[in-house]
């Protein structure tokens, strides 16, 4: 099944760089403020990772060869240095809960995966990918030939074997740490023992991978395989691009945390709040939070907040909307079906919230089609709640929904059941920060 290999990594050089100043966070997650940040910083992986465009770019000059150039450069003045031994890497996330004080940890290890067609049944989506940041990221790889960001990937094990062999490792040595811009400390054990190695390889050997976070990566990395075989005119298993660096969390570990993605809805014509909850009631049973002062928003807020979290059975679970003065909370009624209601959809889809959001209340209710939430006419995207909400009141949007997070459960059923979510299905939280570790294929 899943095979892992131990690497060569190169790592930032400790007495050359502070490490919190030069690792970024993912590529599709930098904003143009932080990517401005970054760029400020001598070395940052920015020059790399996501490199500004020039009015003189150039087929010689452009984005993509600056970053194998900045790459190069690294490597020659030991900015950038190659570990002695191939390991495997313990991985440790400690991170604050958005929303409340709460801090938690998530722990997994970084190794090279073997790259799989998904037909081979051992990785598995649950998100379709869209062309243009594939495209993107093949054209870095094909010049860096540099995999510098993380596969967020997901394996079952009860028995928790390679947490506890990785668990006594954390405790044994200190760790390389680096605190981010929200308040993450990364921290990273370094393993070069060949039979401690071997024993984690042999755990790994039975398991089926669910890619959680980083599809349009791990398609990079499948696209860029099959162009390597199609030069080499074979299948050289053994070859640098037949792998990619991935970190393996296992789902039955602590500290694995789905965001909900709220729905901000924009530029709708004659949208009607009125009418479209007439539309909806012979299928909803709904339920209001109005409010026309600051006090009153406080306890309709609170009450509307108690509702969307009392999640009720799996055909009830609520979903929030918010307008100009007023929560609502829809419920499904209980005499309507879904199996009418989704002819088409799965019995495991039906009962997602983002599914019944998108197929009934958006596209029935609403007339966003599937083909508007792809090319996001009307749909935007917000993790914070308050935020999305804020784009109502300022007049930027003229209604949001208010999701729950999807269960890892859920996730990990579907994908290996051969279900793909809707787009922004979940956020995993924290992101994994791209530098910690670098995979050459040379």
């Amino acid at each position: 099944m899943a095979e892992i290999f131990p690497f060569y990594a190169y790592r930032y050089n400790p007495e050359r760089v502070q490490l919190a100043e030069v690792v970024t966070q993912p590529y599709d997650k930098i904003t143009p403020a932080m990517q401005e940040r970054y760029s400020t910083v001598p070395n940052n992986l920015i020059t790399v990772e996501k490199g500004k465009p020039s009015a003189g770019d150039s087929p010689s000059d452009n984005v993509y060869t600056r970053a194998a150039k900045a790459l190069e450069d690294w490597i020659r003045s030991g900015i950038l240095v190659r570990d002695s031994a191939p390991g495997i890497y313990a991985y440790s996330q400690e991170y604050t809960v958005p929303g409340t004080a709460d801090r938690s940890t998530r722990s997994g290890f970084i190794a090279l995966g073997r790259v799989e067609d998904y037909a081979a049944g051992v990785v598995y989506r649950h998100e379709q990918t869209l062309s243009g940041p594939k495209a993107d990221r093949l054209e870095l790889l094909r010049h860096t030939r540099t995999h510098t960001g993380q596969l967020f990937m997901l394996y079952t094990d009860a028995q928790r074997r390679v947490d506890t062999m990785l668990q006594s490792l954390m405790r044994a040595a200190a760790p390389i740490e680096a605190r981010d811009e929200y308040d993450v400390i990364h921290r990273l054990w370094p393993l070069f023992d060949r039979d401690a190695i071997a024993a984690i390889v042999k755990a790994m050997a039975g398991q089926k991978i669910v890619i959680a976070d980083g599809h349009h990566r791990y398609e990079t990395a499948l696209a860029y395989r099959d162009q390597c075989r199609g030069q080499s005119g074979g299948v050289d298993l053994g070859a640098p691009y037949e792998k990619a660096m991935m970190t393996f969390f296992n789902t039955r570990s602590e500290g694995l945390l789905i965001l909900p993605t709220h729905r901000v809805v924009s530029n709708l014509p004659h949208f009607d709040v009125s009418a479209f909850r007439a539309a909806m009631s012979s299928t909803f049973d709904q339920e209001s939070y109005s409010f026309a002062s600051d006090a009153a928003r406080a306890v309709a807020s609170y009450g509307f907040g108690r509702a969307l979290s009392a999640r009720g059975s799996d055909s009830r679970r609520p979903i929030g909307m918010y307008t100009p003065g007023e929560f609502t909370i829809f419920r499904l009624r209980p005499e309507a079906s879904l199996t009418e209601l989704m002819p088409d959809v799965s019995p495991a889809q039906r009962l997602l919230d983002v599914v019944v959001l998108h197929r009934i209340l958006l596209e029935r209710g609403l007339g966003i089609t599937a083909a508007a939430v792809t090319a996001e006419r009307n749909i935007s995207y917000e993790r914070d709640m308050s935020a999305a909400i804020a784009l109502v009141d300022e007049g930027r949007a003229q209604v949001c929904f208010l999701l729950n997070a999807v269960d890892v459960e859920q996730v990990t059923e579907m994908a290996l059941a051969g279900e793909v979510l809707p787009q922004k299905s979940t956020d995993f939280y924290p992101k994994l920060l791209s530098g910690l570790t670098l995979y050459r294929l040379e």
